[in-house]
Formats: structure tokens, C-alpha cells, sequence
């Protein structure tokens, strides 16, 4: 694969200067890890159907990325070469996106909620050389779906299958003791090293790339903000392929030389006593995870003392959940705003979650400015409403395929498509979204691309879908609809047809409203914000 990380030219010498970008790649971070600790436990990877969880030192670790990496090797799988996985939080996510380091492959993880219809243009637009799922996870076969969509793609990977059979299975293409010897070449920490697609909210996935410099930069000072160190042991139960979970949870443990524990599906009641057991002291996900906590602890869950720090991005935390959490958990829950492109933008200090986390999204960590802009691109003053844009040192290389998408001006500022405020102290909140999205526990769902498929139902007329208030998810989607006349339509008919169309459900409207007709301005124009005002009811009555 041919990749073009036109952004990073224009910040390479000031970047590098200052000591943002320090040309560190994942490999040099493993070679300390093997010096100075290969004893030590670095990944606790626990799974729903087995009753023991793989427990893994560096050195062990270690033992395994070698494997895959001159696996790959052999299999043709070198320089710049996408591999794909679709994993759950395992052992072999992490594994294989350290071995695709070794042989300077790009990493393109893939959320597992994805089917055929996401997967196919994923896939093919990266011109994947490998694709890695898993036999089965949360009841679905993934192995069939691959084996079903493949013959049908332009550049059809070849598949590899965890806990599966014969020569495709991962124990067999990848985990092979073979002798064949590692590239020379890997990947230096300006090249493309991360292949990761946002949720299409524009219709179609945009392919967001990262070089090791713009991902660790951010995760650097993310460590820092956090005071995170080797003794640290950090929950990964947000999804690793999400860009949380991947550079917050399983690269910050590799960096710190710590431990990561890993939850393949979530359950508060059980993570409470992952916490307790294995000594958890920080984690990051969507507020919905703190949520369950509280309700898991105040149902008699146990509760840990070193568990102290937890930063929730994604969507609003709600102040009565920040209280509850220091209440019932002893945590500092504190607020965060980010993108695929750019990382963790902001975030509020642990030391002032409580004052800033219920009001603000929290302000940039360093290497990183914030603007909020007019229509005419000027400076707005701390209150005002505007456009936000970003700069600095984890801003992404560029979309895939697509630079002239990438918003960026000649001054590197970058348009986030999301409105916002800042406060006297320089804290941002979000306070609305250009993009026509919905956050649901902190999973982007592409409206765009979920309407434009149900107005090709014979039933539907006009429909819209917007978001409305949920005390645990943050938002749920609600699709307003209006029928051709001689047709029915109803919520069940709704969520046939997107699967149907292999729509993951998770992008599924949960509310079903038909109406006579859609309220327009006087040139035809759609007022969603009318639908997002009657919307709100449904969250009250909920």
C-alpha cells in the first residue's frame, strides 16, 4: 500500500524541536521492556469462555510476537502492507499489532460490531494484505461471514482465523515455530504505522493514519496528565479497536513497561473483581462503564482503594454520575474530548475533575492548541459558541486516499466539525456537532449512511434520525419516518431490513416514530433540530 502522510512534512522540524515527536516506535519500546524487566506480567488477558485467563510476562510475550512477525514473513506480509484484524480484547490484538511493527506492517484494527457491509469497503479501500477473526465471539461466526464476503473483494486478504482449524486456524499460519528471519526494514516513526476508519459519517468510513510520532506524542502527555508510571495496572474493557482502547490501553502499559488487563466482554460485576484481584489502578472508557460500575458496587460488588483514576471520553459525563463514582468507588472520573485524528485533545487533571469534569470536556494537553471560530474563521471570546479547531502534535498524517479531505488550513489548524465553548480557564465544552452524528456510549453511529439506506425501503417516504437523551448510553437514536401511502411500516420491520442489509445493530434506531410529515423550512429544507426538540421527550419519558 501506497500511503501519503502529507501532514506530518509541515510539523516534522518544529514537532521534533520541542520534543513532541521523539522518534520512538513500539519496537524500541519492547527492547527496554526485555532489559530491564522481561519477568514482569504484561498483559492478563481474560476471556467469557475460557476460565482462566492467559497471563503473559514480556519475555513470554515476546516469544509469541516473534512467531507471528516471521510468520508474516513468510506469508509475504512486510513493509507497509495493511493486515486487518476484527479481534475481541484478547491476548493475540495485542500480539499482532506488535508483530506487525517487526515487520513494518500497518495495523488496521477493526471494531467487531462491523459485518459484510462495512467490512467489504474497509477491506478493499486498504487493499489488506491480511485479515485476522476470530472463529467465534458474542455468539456470531465470524470465520463464515469472512469466507462468505471475500471471493466478492477486488483485493482479497488472506484469512486467518483464531481458534480455528487446519492451516488458516492462528496456532497454525501464525504461531508456527519457524525460522525464517525478520526484515531489516521496519517502520520509522514517521511513516504510517496505524490504519484506523472512523464510523462513516459522511457516508462512507474516512481512513485515518497515524505515524508512531503523532500517536505517542499524544500518549506522552496523556501519561504525564495522568502521573502514570510502571506500577501502574490498567483495565482494557473499552473495545482495543477503537482508538481508545488501542493507544490508551494496550500501548500506554507497553510504553510504561506496566500491565494490562484485558476484558473481552463487558461485565461490571465481574470487572469490579478484576479490579480488586488484579490490583487496577486506572482505566479509560465511555461514561456508560462508570455507570455500571456504580450500580455493580451498589448491588455488593467489591470495592478496591488503588482503583483511583478513571478518564471517561466519548460523550458528557453527567455531575451526579462524577459524584457517585467518588461516593460508591473512591474515583476520579474526569472528562476527556478526542478524535480518530488527533487522539485525547483534552482532558480534565485528575487533580480537578471534580470542579471541571460535569461542566467541561477539559482543556489541551501539550503540544496541542484549541481555537473556537465565527463563520469567518475569527477568534470567538470564552462563552461563545463557535466552530473548534485543532493543531499540534498528534493532529493525524492524513486520510487515506483521500487529502483533500484531511481540513486542514495553510496555519495546520484542523476543522473538527464539532462546536464548543471555552471557559475563563481555557476548558472547552462541547456544546454541539456539525457532523450529523449520534454518540451512543460513545460509539459514533453514521446517520447519513443508516437514513440513505431506509429511504430505499418501499415503504419509506421521507425519514430522519436524531438523537435523543439516555442516562446510560448518553444518546439513542430515534428514526422519524414517513410511509407511502399503501404501505405499513413498524420498528420491527425497521430492524428486519437493516439487518437485512447487514447494518451492525449496534446503528439500529432503538425508537420508531411515524409522522404525516416531516417539518421543512419554506424551500424544502429539513429542521432536524425540531425532531432533536420533540427527541428530547422520549429520553424524559425514559
Amino acid at each position: 500500500m501506497q500511503f501519503d502522510p502529507v501532514l506530518i512534512a509541515p510539523r516534522l522540524q518544529s514537532m521534533t524541536s520541542a520534543g513532541y515527536w521523539r522518534n520512538q516506535t513500539i519496537n524500541d519500546v519492547m527492547a527496554q521492556a526485555l532489559r530491564v524487566c522481561p519477568q514482569k506480567t504484561a498483559v492478563v488477558a481474560y476471556r467469557s469462555d475460557q476460565t482462566a485467563p492467559v497471563r503473559l510476562s514480556y519475555a513470554e510475550l515476546e516469544q509469541r510476537v516473534l512467531r507471528i512477525a516471521r510468520s508474516f514473513t513468510a506469508m509475504g506480509v512486510g513493509h507497509a502492507d495493511v493486515v486487518s484484524f476484527q479481534l475481541p480484547n484478547w491476548w493475540e490484538f495485542i500480539a499482532v499489532s506488535l508483530a506487525c511493527a517487526r515487520v513494518g506492517a500497518v495495523v488496521n484494527p477493526i471494531m467487531p460490531i462491523f459485518r459484510q457491509r462495512e467490512l467489504k469497503f474497509m477491506l478493499d479501500f486498504g487493499e489488506s494484505k491480511l485479515l485476522i477473526v476470530p472463529k467465534r465471539y458474542k455468539g456470531f461466526d465470524y470465520e463464515a461471514m469472512a469466507r462468505e464476503m471475500l471471493p466478492s473483494l477486488a483485493h482479497a486478504p488472506r484469512l486467518v482465523v483464531v481458534d480455528g482449524s487446519g492451516p488458516d486456524s492462528f496456532e497454525a499460519a501464525l504461531l508456527a515455530d519457524t525460522s525464517t528471519a525478520l526484515p531489516s526494514r521496519t517502520l520509522d516513526a514517521n511513516e504510517v504505522m496505524l490504519l484506523m476508519y472512523t464510523s462513516g459519517t459522511t457516508g462512507e468510513p474516512k481512513g485515518v493514519t497515524h505515524s508512531s510520532n503523532t500517536l505517542f506524542a499524544n500518549l506522552h502527555g496523556f501519561i504525564n496528565a495522568y502521573h502514570l508510571d510502571g506500577s501502574d495496572v490498567i483495565l482494557g474493557a473499552s473495545p482495543m479497536a477503537h482508538l481508545t482502547g488501542f493507544g490508551y490501553l494496550a500501548m500506554i502499559p507497553l510504553i510504561l513497561n506496566a500491565t494490562t488487563v484485558l476484558q473481552d466482554i463487558w461485565e461490571p460485576k465481574q470487572a469490579l473483581e478484576l479490579i480488586r484481584d488484579e490490583g487496577i489502578s486506572f482505566s479509560m472508557a465511555s461514561s456508560p462503564f462508570v455507570s455500571d460500575l456504580c450500580a455493580a458496587a451498589e448491588a455488593g460488588g467489591p470495592v478496591s482503594p488503588r482503583f483511583a483514576n478513571f478518564c471517561c471520553a466519548g460523550a458528557p459525563i453527567p455531575p451526579v454520575l462524577i459524584d457517585k463514582a467518588r461516593r460508591l468507588l473512591g474515583l476520579a472520573v474526569s472528562s476527556a474530548w478526542g478524535m480518530t485524528e488527533c487522539g485525547a485533545v483534552t482532558i480534565t487533571e485528575p487533580e480537578r475533575c471534580a470542579e471541571k469534569s460535569g461542566t467541561t470536556d477539559g482543556r489541551p494537553l501539550p503540544g496541542i492548541e484549541v481555537k473556537v471560530v465565527n463563520a469567518d474563521g475569527a477568534a470567538l471570546p470564552q462563552g461563545q459558541t463557535g466552530a473548534l479547531l485543532v493543531r499540534g502534535n498528534s493532529l493525524f498524517c492524513g486520510y487515506l486516499k483521500r487529502p483533500h479531505l484531511n481540513a486542514t488550513d495553510a496555519q495546520g489548524w484542523f476543522e473538527t466539525g464539532d462546536m464548543a465553548y471555552m471557559d475563563a480557564d481555557g476548558y472547552v465544552r462541547i456544546n454541539g456537532r456539525s457532523k450529523d452524528i449520534i454518540i451512543r456510549g460513545g460509539e459514533n453511529i453514521p446517520v447519513m449512511e443508516v437514513e440513505n439506506l431506509l429511504y430505499k425501503h418501499p415503504a419509506v417516504s421521507m425519514v430522519a434520525i436524531v438523537g435523543y437523551p439516555d442516562a446510560r448510553l448518553g444518546e439513542r437514536a430515534c428514526a422519524f419516518v414517513t410511509v407511502r401511502p399503501g404501505h405499513t411500516f413498524s420498528l420491527e420491520e425497521m430492524r428486519r431490513y437493516l439487518s437485512e442489509n447487514q447494518v451492525t445493530r449496534q446503528y439500529h434506531p432503538e425508537r420508531l416514530e411515524l409522522m404525516e410529515d416531516l417539518p421543512k423550512t419554506p424551500s424544502g429544507k429539513l429542521q432536524k433540530f425540531k425532531l432533536r426538540e420533540s427527541a428530547k421527550a422520549f429520553g424524559d419519558a425514559a
